[in-house]
This record gives C-alpha cells, structure tokens and sequence, in this order.
C-alpha cells in the first residue's frame, strides 16, 4: 500500500478546483498517524512493519517562514506557506507537515458528512496521459494516504523545504488554521526544537474571511480584470 499554516503573498491563478472540501481532522499528534498507519499494513495482509526503515531518534527541525493573509475575501486566492529548516546534524527521513482548518464542521446539522470548506484547494491544469487534467496546488509530490498531511522525503543539515498551497477562500467569517511539522509518518522519528527538547515546531493562523465583494474593472485592454480604483 503507498502511504499515502503576517506577511502575506497573495497568488492569482486559475480558478481550479480540484475537490469542493478539505475534510477536516484535530491535531492530536503523531502517535494516532503511526497507529493508524500499522493497522493499515495490517489489513493488507501483514508483512514488514510499515515503520521498520524509519530511523529512530530525536531531528531538530525549525520553521523559519510561516505566513497566511490574516484579512482575506470570499473568491480570493491565497497561499499558505511554511519553510522548514533541518536544524540538527542528521538527515531528516520525511519531513511533513499537517494542516488543519481548512475546512470546518458544521453545527447542529443531520449530515452524513458535516465538513464543509472555508477554504478549498485550488488546481492547477496538467497533462496526464496526454489527457488535459487538474492537480491540487499543495506541495507537488508530497501526498500521503493521511488526511491533510504531507510529506516531501528526507532532509539533509542545515537545507529547507517550502511547502506551499494556493486557496481560495469560499465562506466568509473568522478562521483558524492549525499546522504542525512532523519527521517521518511512522512515528520512530520524533520533531525536536534546535538545541534539543523543547516544543516542536507547530502553530495558527487566525483570521477573518469578508463577504465584502472586491473593486473591480476592466483595464485599458478591454479584457484584463483588475482590483481597486483606476
């Protein structure tokens, strides 16, 4: 089986989608990923434990750039970027981050599934087989089976790793988006602030999304759309 977070930069792309939700999950830590990943290689059958190769041991890893507009609108896109630096001397196996808050859940509804987004994950067009195709705008590469994480293979001393998703912000009201960086997926490799011990790196953007409707016009061109007053 494959294993499958107030300075801003604010990214214009194609208004993509590729899923209407980001289903949401709460930051409990990395002991439920690694249980939940072994008793997926259970089911499979058996066989080598998922975790045997994931070195063991304490990574020094620090977040030296996190940033997500605090004020934002509805049909704004966005983008969510967090740079990770692997401040210790060993090589980080899989360096990964979660990201929670995207979506929300829905109060006091009968639903089957009452996870609604706030923010949904913009796409960017592909090619695939020579079929015209969409991809999500997250860390290319990176997926894994577990919700809203993902992971970018190892990292060596003293190099970073960006990870970065464009968004579009598709209901209006405060949000508060959860993140938190992890070492490895199976739970042998444990995050460490640099110098040893301490807290991992993890954090929250809190924010507001305005229903205000953005100012509009058609520039001289006669096709491109721009925001603000002439």
């Amino acid at each position: 089986m494959s294993q499958r977070p107030r300075a801003t930069s604010v990214a214009r792309i194609r208004r993509w989608y590729v899923r209407p939700a980001v289903p949401g999950r709460s930051t409990h830590g990395w002991r439920a990923i690694a249980l939940a990943g072994l008793v997926a290689v259970a089911g499979c059958g058996g066989g080598e434990r998922q975790d045997a190769n994931e070195p063991e041991g304490e990574f020094a890893m620090e977040v030296t750039r996190a940033s997500f507009p605090q004020r934002q609108r509805l049909a704004r896109s966005s983008e969510l970027v967090l740079t990770v630096r692997n401040a210790g001397d060993r090589v980080v196996p899989n360096v990964a981050v979660t990201v929670d808050g995207f979506s929300f859940r829905k109060r006091g509804a009968d639903l089957a599934d009452p996870e609604r987004p706030q923010f949904a994950v913009n796409g960017v067009p592909r090619e695939i087989g020579g079929f015209p195709e969409a991809k999500e705008a997250a860390p290319l590469g990176c997926d894994t089976a577990y919700v809203n994480t993902w992971a970018c293979g190892p990292l060596r001393p003293g190099r970073e790793r960006t990870f970065r998703w464009s968004v579009t912000a598709v209901r209006a009201g405060p949000y508060e988006i959860a993140w938190q960086v992890a070492a490895g997926l199976d739970g042998n490799a444990e995050v460490v602030a640099p110098g040893g011990g301490g807290t991992p790196p993890r954090g929250k953007f809190f924010g507001t999304v305005s229903d205000e409707a953005p100012r509009t016009r058609v520039a001289e061109d006669g096709r491109t759309v721009v925001e603000g007053a002439p």
